[in-house]
């Protein structure tokens, strides 16, 4: 690591520093009473439930979780050791003091234990946890509004809870962030315990959902919002992340995993033709899968689109030449089999699956070209990438990537997490990218300032109006709104 502090690095650079993507940890004994407070016991006991479900599970033995299919949770997820930086993730007065110690000029907060509450299965538990957690945190965080924001949780279980979650966070409390549940857990069978364990289904919401998202799609263009996603990809039987015993075999890869399940749901959705302005942020994943999921896309419309499809139709199949093969170059039973073929009059289901004409899958999307791709996937979308992660890098490297794009990737630096051992580490190691010749200072400006200020800013265009990045937010913003 560079043997610079990181207000040096700062001090260093010509531009601000935005963190997309930071997190405050609840402290219990004051949310739990808050909880209370604003929204009553069910709100209180809500979000202590989702508390008791992790303890809950860390409790078992790793064979009770196998008999259970449950994977191995989170334990010991938050700084104990540097205590400094515990209480800062806690006491936003603490965060502020600190933060040009940290090199950051601005920061997007994000929950720690109101990441799940999104998920409750209880429907009127969700909703009331969700809004009284949002109120609360709309209140501690008031006074610091010049270099930090925190972000709404909305829940996502129909689009109407989802709508009216918008609507009382951003447009009564004012919060301009909004992180939104998804990989919703479906019951196969319905069930009204909030701490049901039975079988799911992952609603990822763009396609193939229990409800059409659109009208929230619709609000959140209204109110300026920029959805971002923070799902987990572990847990309860979740494909393969769901070691009972081991919780790093878990949780490597599993927030990349969440979020390319959401990614690929919202554009074959059609979810980005539909909302050309609309921007999505898919955090803490990395953007590696991304640049791997523009290519596979990409590889698939060229020989999966419906003018495409004639190369696998089995109606095209030349039997006769078929034959004529088989026989000079098959085994007799080769030669056999497909004679009899050749001979069978040809079977009505013949060119169609399951009955029906081929389906395009690509046709929610609108693609005329190869090139309408690079318009839907990496114009709306932007990955949050943390100060470790060295293929962060990857995203600027046009020559590498399909339509020589640059996909929009943002600093998160996790501070308040078990990844982030001490704060001050953050900018220092995010700068090694341009120190060890990975990143220009070009590409590290849009890496840590100006893809943050077009994500958050460009559906809000006052969302940095009053902060201390505000001045140099605004020229961002300009000079993006120049046509090229």
């Amino acid at each position: 690591m560079t043997g610079k502090s990181a207000a040096q690095v700062r001090a260093g650079l010509s531009h601000p520093v935005v963190d997309g993507d930071g997190h405050w940890i609840e402290y219990q004994p004051v949310i739990a009473e808050a909880m209370r407070r604003i929204g009553g016991d069910l709100a209180a006991d809500g979000f202590a439930g989702f508390g008791r479900m992790i303890g809950s599970n860390t409790a078992l033995s790793n064979a009770e979780r196998r008999a259970r299919n449950m994977g191995h949770e989170a334990w010991w997820s938050v700084p104990t050791e540097n205590t400094l930086d515990r209480a800062t993730a806690m006491m936003p007065a603490l965060l502020n003091d600190r933060l040009d110690e940290l090199g950051l000029d601005f920061t997007v907060l994000y929950p720690t234990q109101g990441l799940g509450i999104v998920n409750l299965r209880h429907d009127e538990m969700r909703r009331a946890a969700c809004r009284a957690y949002n109120t609360f945190t709309a209140e501690y965080f008031a006074g610091y509004a010049h270099r930090m924001t925190p972000a709404a949780v909305i829940p996502m279980y129909d689009p109407e809870e989802a709508v009216a979650a918008l609507d009382h966070a951003v447009g009564e409390l004012g919060m301009k962030v909004a992180m939104f549940g998804s990989m919703i857990p479906r019951a196969v069978q319905e069930a009204d315990d909030p701490a049901a364990t039975g079988p799911v289904w992952l609603d990822v919401l763009g396609l193939d959902s229990a409800y059409d998202y659109d009208p929230v799609w619709q609000r959140c263009v209204e109110l300026g919002i920029s959805p971002s996603f923070h799902a987990s990809g572990r847990g309860q039987g979740f494909g393969l992340r769901a070691s009972p015993s081991n919780f790093s075999y878990n949780h490597i890869g599993h927030f990349a995993a969440a979020d390319e399940a959401v990614c690929k749901a919202l554009f074959f959705g059609g979810v980005t033709r539909r909302f050309p302005t609309l921007r999505f942020a898919f955090l803490e994943g990395g953007v590696a899968w991304a640049c791997q999921l523009l290519h596979d896309i990409t590889e698939h419309w060229e020989l999966r689109n419906a003018g495409a499809l004639h190369r696998t139709d089995p109606r095209n199949l030349d039997l006769h030449r078929l034959d004529e093969l088989a026989r000079r170059y098959g085994t007799e039973a080769m030669a056999a089999a497909v004679a009899a073929r050749k001979d069978r009059p040809a079977a009505p289901r013949d060119g169609l699956v399951g009955g029906r004409p081929a389906p395009d899958d690509f046709a929610a999307c609108g693609i005329e070209r190869a090139e309408d791709i690079a318009e839907l996937f990496v114009k709306p979308f932007w990955f949050g990438c943390e100060a470790e992660d060295r293929l962060a890098a990857w995203a600027f490297k046009a020559e590498h990537n399909a339509f020589g794009a640059k996909l929009q990737a943002s600093l998160g630096s996790d501070i308040g997490h078990f990844d982030v051992t001490d704060m001050a580490t953050v900018l220092p190691e995010a700068y090694e990218l341009v120190e060890d010749g990975l990143m220009s200072p070009e590409d590290f400006r849009d890496f840590s300032f100006a893809n943050a200020v077009r994500f958050f800013g460009g559906g809000n265009p006052s969302f940095f109006d009053g902060t201390a990045v505000q001045a140099e937010a605004a020229a961002v913003l300009a000079e993006s709104s120049v046509p090229a």
